[in-house]
């Protein structure tokens, strides 16, 4: 289809993300990350009577959803926003409870392959990496304006980077002669603080570091950890909510979060009845994260790492 070839973008995990959110046709859904309308666009046509809130902070990808969810446009409303303000934008359409959420985090196949977005490492262009243009702050920003510590930090953290600590130190000793403005700079630095015969051990030596710095200048982990519960709570009874991440730390989050919602009691193993008072939300639908099939990774090999959960409340 035109829209999907000119955004870019392939849908991961899209019949068992379909399938898990159970779609009734006269139900509410919200996809959180609307990208180029994938999934969206599977569910609205699936609606009758119902509706698909549609949020995205990218305006590209707010143009290209709006294109291919036209068919359906009496049932769907778009918002640019980030999915952290969901349960704001639903209850201002006057609506409490909704009966199915999707999300499928990370960067899109749009923005990695836009050049001037500036998230590949394979491209010499600007440092900018933001999912959402209205920010100020830039990956030059934090590549430039960061303490040594703070470059590590992150690195370490949002990377997990074996060589963190001498990329950060390369980093800061390379921006003290000129600011480091472009994406080829940061590789040269990067490939310079690795030692050679471990340079290519893992794919591509800057692949960690990049995708350190876009999950901190986007604030992916941080929005994702914050928004996960009050997401859950907005769900009707019987509603699901399908989550697909790309790394262990999205997973992680979603996974733990899961775990909570279902076994919330924090009372100690020894307490013959529980005293806390928490009460159980819904359940976790997939003991283990379902996994994209042989055939989906070798036509889409961006799909490889991807990971689906689903939670389905009480």
């Amino acid at each position: 289809m035109e829209e999907r070839a000119a955004f870019g973008h392939v849908s991961v995990l899209l019949e068992e993300t379909i399938k898990g959110l159970a779609v009734r046709p006269d139900g509410i859904y919200v996809d959180g990350t609307l990208g180029g309308a994938g999934h969206a666009s599977v569910v609205a046509a699936a609606l009758t009577t119902g509706k698909l809130i549609g949020l995205d902070q990218d305006a590209d990808a707010i143009k290209a959803a709006t294109k291919r969810l036209k068919p359906w446009e009496e049932r769907v409303i778009i918002r640019r926003s980030n999915y952290e303000h969901m349960v704001s934008i639903v209850r201002s359409l006057g609506i409490e409870k909704v009966n199915g959420i999707m999300l499928d985090l990370g960067v899109s196949s749009y923005q990695l392959d836009t050049p001037e977005r500036g998230f590949r490492y394979q491209t010499d262009v600007p440092l900018d990496m933001r999912m959402d243009d209205r920010m100020e702050r830039t990956a030059k920003d934090i590549v430039n304006e960061y303490t040594e510590g703070e470059i590590y930090r992150v690195l370490r953290d949002y990377g997990e980077e074996p060589f963190a600590k001498n990329i950060a130190k390369h980093i800061v000793r390379e921006r003290a002669h000129a600011p480091i403005a472009t994406s080829g700079q940061l590789v040269e630095i990067i490939c310079a603080a690795i030692p050679a015969k471990l340079r290519f051990a893992g794919g591509h030596p800057a692949k960690r570091t990049f995708q350190a710095i876009r999950i901190e200048l986007n604030r992916e982990l941080s929005v994702l950890e914050a928004s996960i519960d009050g997401m859950i709570d907005l769900l009707d009874a019987g509603g699901r909510f399908c989550v697909i991440t790309f790394h262990s730390l999205e997973d992680r989050i979603v996974k733990t979060a899961f775990r909570r919602a279902e076994h919330p009691c924090t009372c100690p193993p020894e307490f013959p009845v529980c005293v806390c008072g928490k009460k159980p939300k819904g359940k976790v639908i997939t003991r283990k994260p379902i996994l994209p099939s042989e055939k989906e990774q070798e036509e889409n090999p961006r799909a490889k790492s991807a990971k689906l959960r689903i939670f389905e409340k009480e």
